[in-house]
């Protein structure tokens, strides 16, 4: 391993400089708007303003299943957040979530509006309120949110340990390379385990659990996040890769994945959804893209 570095911690830290690599300019250690702006409001119940990375596609694909069961209630208007430009620094959405961070969601069914922000809050949310993904017999509801806050809990290790130093710092350190490859392996085997003993992570059946994990963890064994596949030896974990291709099998999966997406292959994104008609006729073609 290199050498230890010459930097020295001060006694305060202090904001002066920019952090570098990718997204540093929307890096800022306050909070609150940067800018006036309101948030655009569709003719559905439920106003999603998001965008296509792992934490916006769970609720998509949440919202795309609740409507394939046939929960009418579930029409959104998906919005998007283009998050590099800061637009999750605008007044509006600062409202809908003060932390600033996609996914946020407005609920416009009742007679007052109802906020709800971080994505498994908007999983449990939702599946409450349809009645569906969610196990009701008391063991069972308790594994499958276990399984929900054991991914709240462990991807920021993925994401913002992993990732950030292998794909987005500007520069490579070797001992933060090497401690989140070996926690993100850790988790990886943690899934494996499980999947050897049951076909989703709750049990028998398809859960937000399977929800919440999948557009993470399903898409780095699958080679879609921080071109770390082969780095990782993700072909070892065998049950992921079988629950990871089941669930991305799903239709309405498919159809999550894609809303509010601007990377990757043109035909597999769907900027904005306001009306089911948004997968066009290209659907299919768009769907066959996205799989290769």
């Amino acid at each position: 391993m290199s050498g230890s570095s010459d930097y020295v911690p001060p006694k305060v830290w202090t904001w002066n400089k920019a952090n570098g690599g990718q997204f540093a300019n929307i890096n800022r250690p306050i909070a609150g708007p940067t800018h006036e702006k309101e948030l655009p409001i569709g003719r559905h119940p439920l106003q999603l303003y998001s965008l296509g990375t792992p934490n916006g596609q769970k609720v998509t694909i949440m919202l795309e299943e609740l409507l394939a069961l046939g929960h009418s209630g579930a029409e959104y208007d998906a919005w998007l957040i283009r998050i590099g430009d800061g637009d999750q620094f605008g007044s509006g959405f600062v409202k809908v979530n003060p932390n600033s961070k996609i996914p946020a969601l407005m609920d416009r069914s009742g007679e007052k509006p109802i906020r709800v922000f971080e994505s498994g809050a908007i999983l449990t949310y939702l599946a409450e309120k349809f009645g569906a993904f969610l196990p009701t017999e008391p063991s069972e509801r308790a594994e499958c949110l276990s399984w929900v806050f054991w991914q709240m809990g462990s991807a920021p290790y993925l994401g913002g340990g992993f990732g950030h130093f292998y794909a987005y710092a500007p520069t490579k350190i070797e001992y933060a390379i090497d401690r989140f490859a070996m926690e993100v392996k850790r988790q990886l085997d943690v899934l494996d385990r499980r999947l050897a003993e049951t076909e989703y992570l709750a049990g028998s059946q398809y859960t937000i659990a399977d929800i919440a994990v999948w557009p993470w963890y399903g898409g780095l064994v699958k080679g879609w996040t921080y071109g770390a596949a082969e780095f990782l030896q993700v072909e070892d974990y065998k049950n992921v890769q079988r629950w990871a291709d089941a669930i991305f099998s799903r239709p309405a999966v498919q159809r999550g994945r894609m809303v509010n997406r601007t990377s990757g292959e043109p035909s597999g994104q769907l900027h904005e959804r306001h009306d089911a008609s948004d997968f066009d006729t290209r659907t299919q073609d768009k769907l066959a893209a996205a799989a290769e």
